[in-house]
């Protein structure tokens, strides 16, 4: 329930939608004078409070069962969003090819990427991971590569490549896949 204390702004407007609130005025001893008003919002039958509304699918599938037409509209949902991911993420949007060999090429790539990324996600489903693929990213995206450089004695230079340890959500994503928690392993050069 919404609970406030009413200002000279608002005062006007409980006493117009006063029918949903149960307003409470405090007086003084006498009674006479008000030394405040709090109000708590009462919810009305039939409005979005009660009855925030329903989700209605429509499909030509008269043979699909309730169960059916809504798996598919998620797995609908869910491609949509990889989609616009990889469009976004990936720059796989706009295609600026002008021939149809290489619009039909980049197109090819970008359901590669996609059943790449199906097969990820069928995996960490497996291990109880069922994150979207937003979510997925964001908690990848944590690790990074880093180089350390040091001056050795004799003059030359020790680069040292690396990545950061991996977090704990990120690491339960490795251990599901069977990947490296250090990706890349660690590099040396010498210069």
């Amino acid at each position: 329930m919404d609970r406030g204390i009413a200002t000279e702004a608002n005062v006007g407007w409980l006493v117009e939608h006063g029918y949903r609130y149960q307003i409470e005025l405090m007086t003084d001893k006498s009674g006479k004078l008000v030394t405040g008003l709090t109000w708590n919002k009462v919810p009305v039958d039939g409005t979005m409070v009660t009855h925030p509304g329903v989700y209605c699918l429509r499909s030509n599938e008269t043979g699909w069962d309730e169960e059916k037409l809504w798996r598919t509209y998620t797995m609908l949902t869910d491609l949509e969003s990889v989609f616009r991911s990889l469009k976004s993420e990936l720059g796989l949007r706009p295609v600026y090819h002008s021939t149809e060999e290489r619009s039909d090429g980049h197109l090819f790539i970008t359901v590669l990427a996609y059943q790449a990324v199906q097969v990820l996600r069928t995996k960490l489903k497996k291990a109880d991971i069922h994150d979207n693929w937003a979510s997925l990213r964001e908690t990848m995206s944590v690790q990074r590569r880093v180089t350390a450089s040091f001056q050795q004695r004799d003059g030359r230079t020790l680069n040292v490549r690396k990545s950061t340890l991996a977090e704990p959500d990120l690491m339960k994503i490795y251990r599901a896949l069977g990947v490296s928690p250090a990706p890349g392993g660690t590099k040396k050069l010498v210069s």
